[in-house]
């Protein structure tokens, strides 16, 4: 069985010369309220809307973020919080644009007593089993910091 996640992206404007705007809304059903998204700012973009560069780093980081959780729970490390740094790289190559890598650097905020090493050990096995990590053939690079409560 396949799980299917059905979104929108609607765009008004108009194309006749190239400052057209490169502003438009995500949505998916259900949802409280659209995401304001453009093209990056050296793609005529907006930097105060979300871009698909962005978008990229934040799904691994959320993702990698409910993995890590998930296999924490699972091995009862107690995280208490967890705060997700991502950067997105993009690189050219032969005139062909693409996220060539992804940097994930939490601060994961444990219990006092908990194995820093244990808890660098899931991070790291939490690529494994991260579904945007799986969909995604660009490098990415796991820099966690752990710090007790």
């Amino acid at each position: 069985m396949s799980e299917k996640f059905p979104v929108t992206v609607s765009w008004k404007g108009t194309t006749s010369d190239a400052t057209y705007t490169r502003s438009s809304l995500l949505a998916k059903p259900g949802a409280p309220a659209p995401i304001p998204a453009s093209s990056s700012v050296a793609n005529g973009g907006e930097a105060s809307r979300w871009n698909p560069e962005d978008l990229l780093a934040a799904a691994m980081a959320q993702c990698h973020m409910l993995t890590f959780l998930a296999l924490a729970t699972k091995v009862r490390l107690e995280v208490v919080a967890y705060e997700g740094a991502a950067e997105a790289a993009m690189e050219t190559v032969d005139r062909i644009t693409k996220v060539a890598a992804i940097a994930l650097r939490p601060t994961i905020t444990v219990a006092p007593g908990t194995s820093h090493d244990k808890v660098r050990e899931m991070f790291e096995k939490a690529h494994k089993y991260c579904v945007i990590a799986n969909s995604f053939n660009g490098e990415v690079t796991l820099e966690p910091s752990v710090v007790d409560a």
